[in-house]
């Protein structure tokens, strides 16, 4: 057995382990980890961008990836705590928007600003203890290949967007997008897809 997996076996050590990682209530890693053990950890392209001022809240127990050519702007949050985020190359991560995995994003994709993309939801279903104390799922979000999203849409927990989607400003997508789509609106409902059939985006 690896010293990973007798950590993940132990309640004490892992306890331990978080605690080494980052202080007690709080969720950002501590100085050594972001210095020391994240830049030997996790993958980052050549002539990526990480603005100073976004925060970046990746631990090394899970996977972070940037791609090549791609860009994370300022005031961006990034937490790979409960998952793993991975973003492909070309990509642009817009103010102010939030990541938390598990998330994967393909290459070419547009995020505009204060977008907030969730791998992650609380229980509820107990009403005698707080969401925040229940437990937490976690479903995979895939955004694909080429995809734009509008400012201050929410893509929810579990969602696969595919390749070449438009997403409208303002939109909270809650199920999955097909391919060659755009969708707008509270819940997101598709309005557009392309025919190659006939070579023009047509109205639904």
């Amino acid at each position: 057995m690896s010293i990973v997996d007798k950590i993940k076996s132990s309640p004490r050590l892992k306890k331990i382990a978080h605690w080494l990682l980052m202080p007690s209530n709080d969720h950002k890693p501590r100085l050594w980890v972001r210095l020391f053990l994240n830049p030997f950890k996790h993958k980052r392209g050549s002539q990526s961008i990480i603005r100073y001022r976004s925060r970046m809240d990746v631990f090394p127990f899970n996977r972070f990836e940037l791609g090549s050519k791609s860009t994370i702007e300022d005031f961006v949050t990034i937490n790979n705590g409960v998952g793993d985020v991975i973003i492909g190359d070309k990509t642009m991560i817009g103010i102010g928007s939030v990541i938390i995995g598990p998330v994967t994003i393909g290459n070419h994709v547009m995020l505009a600003q204060n977008i907030v993309v969730s791998g992650l939801n609380h229980g509820y279903e107990d009403p005698n203890v707080p969401p925040s104390l229940q437990k937490e799922t976690k479903k995979l979000i895939v955004i694909s290949d080429d995809v734009w999203i509008g400012a201050n849409s929410v893509i929810t927990a579990g969602v696969t967007i595919g390749k070449h989607v438009v997403v409208g400003a303002g939109s909270v997508v809650t199920k999955d997008i097909p391919d060659y789509s755009v969708a707008v609106g509270n819940p997101a409902r598709i309005i557009k897809q392309y025919s190659f059939n006939e070579g023009e985006w047509k109205k639904n």
